[in-house]
């Protein structure tokens, strides 16, 4: 008889995961049960297609919702992170089911009126912002709800190309289909659905933005550097550069700073050398001394 071993490594990640993957797919689905299906609104996607089966058949869309995404998790298996990837995204997609079809059923019998709103621009932002918020939230695990999601994770890691981008590629024609069905407004707002949910989602996944990269072009990088660590408490690099179009060669300071200190830099690179050249730009995030701790995440 075989033995079955056990890797107590990978049960012990996927536990920790656990509590945020269910807060996440909590929110998603009251989203989507509160403000999305009663208006027959979606952002595409599974949740979509289950919503015009239902519409046809009457059947339970959570449930429609954990059948159709079958065939997709055997994409997930191949291509985005095998055994691991196929368990967090089952239990998500097991999760987000139940939920919906839970907030389906309580909601109208403790909330009045049922739907909170007739409003659809409301319904489709709070639903978007309820929507993308969880699923960032499932993301952040490492997973996906499923669905067409699925394909949006592999879009996303094969091009670098943003949540919000890849799930217009992947959901507009479930919103044509659905536009066919429900009429075109139902489309329309979906698509604001969906350019909400994206977006929302890539909040969630990445954060804010809080830090900046500082590039000064100075002939006095000593003097500069100085006076930026001694100002702003932030440690600085700078290297020779040559000009393109002069020639001449000057130097490059960088500095990565919070986005409150802005005006800060400005000040000191004035006070400094009023002839420097200076550009900041957005850092998403920064990790190391000085900023957030630098921590291995366990994705796999």
């Amino acid at each position: 008889m075989p033995e079955i071993t056990v890797d107590r490594a990978f049960i012990g990640r996927e536990l920790k995961r656990l509590p945020l993957l269910v807060i996440g797919t909590a929110i998603a689905a009251f989203g989507f049960a509160v403000f999305l299906a009663p208006h027959n609104l979606a952002a595409g996607g599974i949740a979509g297609i289950s919503l015009i089966i239902n519409h046809y058949t009457g059947w339970p869309v959570g449930t429609l919702y954990l059948l159709l995404n079958l065939p997709l998790l055997i994409l997930g298996f191949r291509e985005l992170g095998r055994w691991p990837f196929v368990v967090r995204t089952l239990i998500a997609a097991v999760l987000f089911a139940l939920f919906t079809d839970f907030f389906g059923w309580l909601m109208p019998q403790v909330t009045t009126p049922f739907p909170p709103t007739d409003d659809l621009l409301l319904s489709s932002l709070y639903g978007g912002l309820t929507g993308g918020f969880g699923a960032g939230l499932v993301f952040r695990t490492g997973s996906t709800m499923g669905g067409t999601g699925i394909i949006g994770r592999l879009i996303q890691q094969r091009t670098g190309m943003p949540l919000s981008q890849s799930f217009i590629y992947t959901d507009g024609l479930i919103l044509l289909a659905m536009g066919l069905v429900f009429g075109w407004p139902v489309t329309l707002y979906g698509l604001l659905v969906l350019i909400i949910n994206g977006l929302t989602a890539d909040y969630a996944l990445e954060g804010a933005s809080v830090t900046r990269v500082a590039n000064i072009i100075t002939n006095h990088p000593q003097k500069m550097s100085s006076a930026l660590i001694g100002g702003l408490g932030r440690g600085v690099s700078y290297w020779p550069i040559t000009g393109g179009y002069t020639g001449r060669t000057r130097y490059m300071v960088t500095c990565t700073i919070y986005r409150s200190q802005m005006r800060d830099v400005q000040d000191v690179v004035a006070g400094v050398d009023p002839e420097a050249f200076v550009t900041i730009s957005v850092g998403q995030r920064a990790m190391g001394e000085g900023f957030a701790p630098l921590e291995k995440t366990d994705e796999n």
